[in-house]
């Protein structure tokens, strides 16, 4: 059953603790990503101490806003217990190791994440693995430019060490009056989890669900090799439950997760045949197809874009090609390390 709606603000990003249900508080935290504006992290209150999913950027305009967020409903940074983290993008994980650092605050985060966050290391550059595939694409210019992105201080001095205890698929973690169970939901990273209190009505989706935009798939340290056709299980997977509340990460809460989720399906569906239709007409590497394609509501040009945005376009069109070999719709092979894609006879 889904939760009655607690009113909103007007605009998501205005900072505070905003109630969203009885004992559960949304604090937006600050960015250094202007495009998405501001995170949501979410406040549980408890007896034995606050559970906050997710934590914001290791910045810190970010935890004097955290900070001010939980004076207004009486607690301190020292009051949180622990952080239950839906995946490891910094915007989600770094803040909590930082906080950890300072109070001792448990951390965790699906289990998924750990060879990403083991595998990170700041001195390969920001994309290192996104570079290698970029050339796999057919896209060895926007390649180069990924690899010579300069890091500043926000990235270079980031905190990314492993957590204190890993969330697993089917746990549930018991707190005071309200229990919350875990879901593995992979796609936008591999170890991406969604946190759900069935009781409540509430899906604490991080960027699993996303009212207003698309979440990129496979943007990590350590890739899986076929993250879309992940992503659209885990839409589906979530789109089997009861339906209740979106708590999402980026954006305003909204009443319905499964409004939203056929949303994204019927937008990957729009994808899938965009991007076979572009192999009909001759292209054949995923760079290709994507400079074929329009972006954003605005229907833009890849080269329209910002180089980071053309890296999400190309590789976001190469694991639609992906699914769509899977389906039998189109063939893949290599070719001088290049894939080339094909419509199956």
């Amino acid at each position: 059953m889904t939760a009655p709606a607690v009113q909103q603000q007007t605009d998501w990003t205005e900072p505070g603790a905003h109630p969203v249900a009885p004992g559960v508080h949304r604090i937006p935290l600050p960015l250094p990503i202007p495009s998405l504006h501001a995170v949501n992290v979410y406040v549980i209150e408890d007896s034995a101490g606050l559970v906050v999913v997710d934590s914001g950027w290791a910045m810190d305009d970010t935890r004097t806003t955290l900070e001010r967020g939980l004076r207004t409903i009486g607690h301190g940074l020292d009051d949180v217990a622990q952080f239950l983290v839906t995946h490891a993008h910094w915007d989600h994980y770094s803040q909590a190791l930082a906080l950890r650092e300072s109070f001792g605050t448990r951390v965790r985060i699906g289990r998924g994440e750990q060879a990403s966050i083991e595998a990170f290391d700041v001195s390969r550059g920001l994309h290192p693995r996104q570079v290698e595939m970029l050339r796999r694409c057919g896209a060895p210019g926007l390649a180069d430019e990924i690899a010579n992105l300069p890091m500043d201080r926000s990235e270079r001095d980031i905190p990314h060490t492993r957590p204190d205890g890993w969330l697993d698929d089917g746990e549930r973690i018991g707190l005071t009056g309200r229990g919350l169970d875990v879901f593995a939901t992979p796609g936008h990273t591999r170890g991406h989890v969604v946190l759900r209190d069935a009781a409540a009505g509430l899906l604490f989706a991080g960027d699993h669900v996303l009212p207003h935009i698309t979440p990129s798939i496979g943007l990590e340290t350590e890739p899986e090799r076929k993250p879309l056709r992940s992503y659209l299980e885990s839409l589906r997977l979530v789109r089997d439950m009861p339906d209740t509340l979106l708590l999402p990460a980026h954006g305003p809460v909204t009443p319905s997760v499964h409004t939203r989720v056929d949303q994204l399906l019927e937008h990957h569906a729009e994808r899938l045949d965009a991007a076979a239709a572009e192999v009909r007409a001759g292209h054949t590497t995923a760079f290709e197809v994507a400079a074929a394609l329009p972006w954003t509501r605005r229907r833009r040009t890849l080269e329209d874009l910002d180089a980071f945005s053309r890296m999400l376009a190309v590789l976001e069109i190469e694991a639609h090609l992906d699914v769509l070999a899977d389906r039998g719709v189109l063939d893949a092979h290599d070719e001088s390390g290049v894939r080339r894609y094909a419509v199956r006879r």
